[in-house]
């Protein structure tokens, strides 16, 4: 509006001023046609008071409102003027440029002046022509006043219709401020609360025009984050729960080797205490040294062996660790490494056992097949010519044989215990009867070695339910282990009696040599012997005491064996009173 109203006042002055003085030349040129009309009828007959009554006349009757006019001699004299107040200038000479260039004979003759009294007026000068002379000019200084008055009135109007237009501008560009900026007011709230974890706002529709689009898609994608959140802390816990439950350790490290992530059986692995030692170096964690953590940050190594020592003080533990590198989509640079922690100390200790059987069954049978061999080659060789000699010597191969087949008997019962092949025969068993029975069997080396055996059975263990046959094979094994290693004059206890938990408790006390103490950890292991040479020559397999074990195990019991060297030894097992459940009768 401020454009077209300066546009509009700019033409409207221009046009007011263009018709004023059009009209203004339009009555100076009939002024001046009359006048010429008026000066030729006169000349050289009439008086002169005569003409300028006359022209006085003519002057007077074009009234042009605020305007003077003057009617102008050929030198420039003033011979009438429209204003009475003026007289006094009439025989002067009006000496103004437009005059002066109308009495040249220039018709065209204008200007702009400011009055005395700063009002601005419009000067119009036109010759008067009579005949082919300029005989004298038409002066007019009409006032502006009006026009101006008239301008202003229009600015005024113009001013007012801009101040409202203004306000109504205002008033609309508030009420259209507020409806674009209110959603975006609300979508800035909602992706505030969103910013801050809480998807369940919705930002609320009120139209289908742009901004409208925006909300409902903003209320999609909001939807779809709470979702993809979801499922991802759905993901990080069931990740934790697995890490917390995994039976091997996981330790997680940067790619400068600062550990960022390690789970609890991690943690209890590597003997840590407190917190976990996030931050810490892998190698200096690991036990590693500089040249296996420099290949362990460039992804370079794979697995590694360590021997970790637990927080108890035992022996150390076996610990496989591979190193799986984390490599970035960008670069293939190592991002970080993610080491898997598997405690082998049970399977090492498996092999080991595993190696350490093969090795003495295969010592075992290797001993008296070599006697064997060596025996029937010396028969072979003329020993069979001499009857003395080779009775001899058909005896020991007899006697390495009958060796031989009490380690594969006893190979087999153990097989037969490990594989659970070996059901249990569970019966009402009288103790004593039972304690007296494997006491009379081993009578003849009893008296042989002048050892005294005594059996004692408590009242309340009168009858026990258990497999009376593998039970009789225990106290067999039992009592012939003490009879070996006990000297002659000594003694031996078999005593039963109920435990502080219930169960049936048989003891076997020797007053032999004794275990020294670091092998009684070892003592029920198989093929395990105190004293090898010694035992062997005894007779002895080295698996009495482990088919012991696993029978008393499958019973539902225990056995341990307490000795002191030189002192005696006491081997304790127990077993159910009452008839367990889901047991043969």
């Amino acid at each position: 509006m401020q454009l077209i109203g300066v546009y509009f006042v700019s033409s409207m002055k221009n046009s007011l001023t263009d018709n004023f003085t059009k009209d203004l030349k339009a009555r100076a040129e009939m002024l001046s046609i009359l006048t010429a009309d008026k000066f030729g009828s006169e000349t050289g007959t009439a008086d002169e008071e005569s003409a300028v009554e006359s022209l006085r006349g003519m002057v007077n009757n074009l009234y042009i409102n605020g305007a003077e006019i003057q009617v102008l001699d050929a030198s420039g004299k003033i011979i009438t003027t429209s204003i009475p107040s003026q007289n006094d200038y009439v025989g002067q000479r009006n000496t103004q440029t437009v005059v002066s260039r109308a009495l040249q004979g220039i018709s065209d003759n204008e200007e702009y002046i400011i009055a005395d009294d700063n009002v601005r007026k419009k000067v119009v000068a036109k010759p008067v022509i009579s005949g082919d002379k300029v005989v004298g000019a038409i002066y007019i200084a009409a006032d502006m006043k009006d026009l101006y008055a008239t301008m202003s009135r229009i600015n005024s109007v113009f001013l007012s219709g801009l101040l409202l237009a203004l306000a109504l501008t205002a008033v609309l560009g508030v009420i259209l401020a507020h409806t674009i900026t209110h959603p975006i007011k609300e979508m800035t709230k909602h992706a505030t609360a969103v910013a801050e974890g809480r998807f369940n706002r919705k930002v609320p529709v009120f139209g289908n025009d742009e901004i409208g689009q925006l909300s409902q898609a903003f209320n999609y994608m909001t939807d779809r984050l709470r979702e993809a959140l979801l499922q991802n802390e759905e993901e990080k816990e069931k990740l934790s729960s697995i890490l917390a439950n995994m039976s091997d350790g996981v330790v997680a490290t940067d790619e400068s080797g600062a550990v960022i992530l390690m789970n609890t059986r991690a943690a209890l692995m590597l003997g840590a205490e407190g917190p976990l030692p996030e931050g810490a170096p892998l190698g200096g964690l690991l036990g590693l040294d500089p040249e296996q953590t420099v290949s362990v940050t460039q992804g370079i190594a794979q697995s590694a062996m360590l021997h970790l020592s637990p927080l108890d003080g035992e022996d150390p533990n076996i610990v496989r660790v591979t190193f799986t590198p984390i490599h970035r989509r960008e670069g293939g640079r190592v991002a970080g490494t993610i080491a898997v922690l598997q405690d082998v100390t049970e399977q090492e200790n498996l092999e080991e056992s595993r190696r350490e059987f093969v090795a003495n069954v295969s010592h075992e049978l290797r001993t008296p097949l070599t006697t064997i061999k060596s025996y029937a080659e010396a028969l072979d060789d003329g020993v069979l010519e001499d009857p003395q000699l080779a009775v001899r010597f058909v005896g020991v191969i007899r006697n390495e044989t009958e060796r031989m087949i009490r380690l594969v008997t006893d190979l087999l019962h153990l097989s037969r215990l490990d594989s659970k092949e070996s059901s249990l025969r569970i019966q009402q068993t009288d103790i004593s009867d039972m304690l007296e029975d494997v006491a009379d069997r081993f009578s003849f080396q009893i008296r042989q070695k002048r050892i005294h055996i005594s059996t004692r059975v408590r009242k309340d263990v009168a009858t026990a339910w258990l497999d009376r046959d593998q039970i009789d094979q225990v106290l067999g094994n039992l009592v012939s282990n003490a009879l070996k290693y006990t000297p002659e004059g000594g003694t031996i206890q078999l005593e039963a009696h109920k435990s502080e938990d219930g169960m049936l408790a048989v003891s076997v006390r020797d007053s032999g040599i004794g275990i020294p103490k670091k092998d009684i950890e070892r003592i029920f292991e198989r093929f395990y012997r105190v004293d090898k040479a010694r035992s062997r020559n005894m007779g002895g397999t080295g698996l009495g005491l482990s088919i012991a074990r696993e029978i008393v195990k499958a019973h539902g019991g225990s056995i341990s064996l307490q000795s002191e060297l030189n002192e005696g030894s006491l081997v304790t097992f127990t077993l159910p009173l009452m008839k367990q459940r889901g047991s043969e009768a």
